[in-house]
């Protein structure tokens, strides 16, 4: 399949792209003064299997990120501020908290941007209290799945609770002191029972996962990407994640895999040319599938992309005009 560029798109005479694109150069220039708060040591906390992550790719395109998003939130609830001073004559309530959405692909990286956005976002002294949350913990349970038959659609669209998601964040945004978010394990592979992420009246929530960019339909009049004030795609072509998704499966068949209570130590035996086989199979009858027939269609309604080359650097930024 031949994958349309965002660069390609834009060369079309009769194409007006929503999106300005900003190169790594002078993206990394729009970080002006700001400071880099996080050590070595933190930063390689962050790397994901195979991820090169280095205090260089977090200064140059996370650090201005960070920057732009602060400066929004602050906006934000400025905005709302006024509103509630003019609905309720200046009578205090509770701020609203501000949600990031963070969308791309399995394999993408998308998780490692959530993790530092969420530790540099914590740093500005507007944003201290961030929150991430990941919507593994709103597919349905495994039991669930089978019954519906569609156990091996895990990760589409229809394997989520999209109910109990949009509404836990509509209660986030209006102010509930506590809300809680199921908790999935991937090592077992399933939602655990009576396990919880409680998030309390954050000032930034971040939403992680595959189909948050998902739009409203007319059986879903509402959407969870309704409720972002701020969201982000991480993006990589196709080749290249698929490369990263058999190097990531070749990585945990020889760590996480070899736990007595991992679903997947059926795994931990395989040579490296089964591994490759069997990696490349699932991504191409269900993560490729699941990237071009939902995740990617969902890449213009982002806010801004971050556009990843082979090496998992970020070498491009393409930003919604306000």
């Amino acid at each position: 399949m031949t994958e349309t560029t965002d660069t390609q798109a834009l060369s079309k005479p009769d194409f007006i792209s929503p999106f300005m694109e900003i190169g790594r150069e002078e993206w990394a220039q729009l970080a002006d003064e700001t400071p880099m708060p996080l050590t070595e040591a933190e930063v390689a906390a962050f790397r994901g299997l195979g991820e090169p992550l280095d205090l260089a790719e977090v200064a140059d395109v996370y650090r201005p990120l960070s920057r732009l998003i602060n400066q929004v939130a602050t906006r934000t609830g400025e905005m709302h501020s006024r509103t509630r001073s003019f609905l309720q004559h200046g009578e205090p309530d509770q701020p609203t908290p501000f949600v990031l959405g963070i969308a791309g692909s399995v394999a993408v990286g998308k998780s490692t941007v959530a993790r530092i956005m969420r530790d540099l976002l914590a740093r500005w002294p507007e944003t201290p209290h961030v929150q991430l949350v990941t919507t593994d913990g709103f597919l349905y349970p495994n039991a669930e799945l089978e019954r519906r038959g569609i156990a091996h659609r895990k990760g589409f669209p229809e394997s989520y609770d999209r109910r109990a998601l949009l509404r836990f964040v509509s209660q986030v945004k209006a102010g509930v002191p506590e809300v809680r978010a199921p908790h999935y394990s991937h090592l077992v592979y399933d939602i655990v029972p009576d396990e919880f992420t409680t998030v309390s009246h954050p000032d930034i929530l971040i939403v992680e996962g595959l189909n948050v960019l998902q739009p409203a339909s007319m059986q879903h009049p509402l959407a969870v990407s309704d409720l972002f004030d701020f969201s982000i795609y991480v993006d990589a072509r196709s080749s290249d994640i698929e490369a990263w998704f058999i190097n990531r499966f070749l990585r945990l068949r020889d760590q996480a895999f070899r736990d007595p209570s991992s679903h997947f130590k059926r795994f931990a035996d395989l040579t490296d040319d089964q591994a490759i086989a069997m990696s490349r199979e699932i991504w191409r009858t269900i993560n490729e599938p699941n990237l071009n027939e939902n995740i990617r269609p969902t890449r213009a309604r982002a806010s801004l992309v971050l556009r990843k080359d082979a090496d998992h650097r970020v070498q491009k930024v393409l930003l919604r005009k306000m």
